[in-house]
């Protein structure tokens, strides 16, 4: 389905999540809750995001220190996700479950490539990085 282009940029984006939250839903990933998912450094990966994504976060999000630690999402307390509504995509896709491994793929590229499509429909750059780059630098995030 493709986002009508008199949505704004935000809204654009939060459409594209909430398309991608249906299918992730459709496809039953489980979830043990076991934090994997924000510690970056401890499972060896890396959240990237585009510069769209990081202004909704960043306009929505709690507070946070900065430096930030590579090693950790900043927006994990208690083992709970501290912005929820706004995160990225990779965080929505992501689940350690590991039947759902290759349906995580699928619907990633999937939805990153919308995520293209609508920057390249508003004429945006393109800035795909490291969560820590742009929380760090929110100057990088894309001006909403």
């Amino acid at each position: 389905m493709r986002i009508p282009l008199e949505l704004s940029i935000e809204e654009s984006v939060m459409e594209i999540y909430r398309q991608a939250d249906t299918e992730i839903a459709s496809a039953k990933p489980v979830c043990v809750a076991s934090g994997k998912c924000c510690r970056f450094k401890e499972y060896d990966h890396t959240l990237f995001l585009s510069s769209m994504e990081a202004a909704v976060l960043l306009k929505y999000a709690p507070a946070y220190e900065k430096p930030t630690d590579t090693a950790f999402c900043p927006f994990q307390k208690n083992g709970l996700c501290t912005a929820r509504e706004p995160r990225p995509l990779g965080c929505r896709v992501y689940f350690c479950d590991p039947a759902y491994q290759n349906t995580m793929v699928e619907i990633s590229e999937r939805y990153t490539r919308k995520l293209k499509d609508l920057a390249n429909e508003k004429n945006l750059p393109w800035n795909y990085a490291p969560l820590h780059h742009f929380l760090d630098n929110p100057e990088k995030a894309l001006a909403l």
